[in-house]
């Protein structure tokens, strides 16, 4: 919606405002109170720019690990009284983002010493009569090994 009232607010000197409003079927009240908070924009994004400045230095701190929870509670320990929502925010908006250094394990493993299981069938699975060649899995049972 703003890339609508920045359109109306570059072309108004050409076309009035209720027509280019009326055109875009956008109410003309809105595109004036859009036009009123131009300047609060500005301060917030001033703001945010700050923030995304105090955000990068706790991440290169941090070897580049930390996430959004954990660089919300430096900046807390460090006394700024800031939104977790919004350090989110920010940190997707420029691009920031926490990596783990925990190497991730699978929870199967395969056994050292295991040998695998003969191939009797040799991946022919088709039978010419019922009951000449079965198969099945069993992985489903629960045992006691686990």
């Amino acid at each position: 919606m703003s890339e609508t009232y920045a359109f109306i607010e570059a072309e108004k000197t050409t076309h009035p405002v209720a027509f280019l409003c009326r055109l875009l079927k956008v109410n003309r009240s809105s595109f004036y109170a859009w036009l009123a908070g131009t300047q609060a924009r500005g301060v917030r994004q001033a703001a945010d720019e700050a923030l995304a400045h105090e955000i990068t230095v706790i991440h290169i701190a941090s070897k580049h690990t930390y996430g959004a929870p954990r660089i919300h509670a430096e900046l807390r320990r460090l006394g700024r009284q800031v939104n977790r929502k919004r350090v989110e925010r920010v940190m997707r908006e420029h691009g920031v983002t926490g990596h783990t250094r925990r190497k991730r394990r699978g929870l199967t493993r395969q056994a050292k010493k295991a040998v695998p299981a003969a191939d009797l069938l040799g991946r022919n699975f088709t039978a010419q009569a019922p009951g000449t060649r079965l198969v099945g899995d069993i992985t489903y049972i629960p045992t006691g090994e686990g």
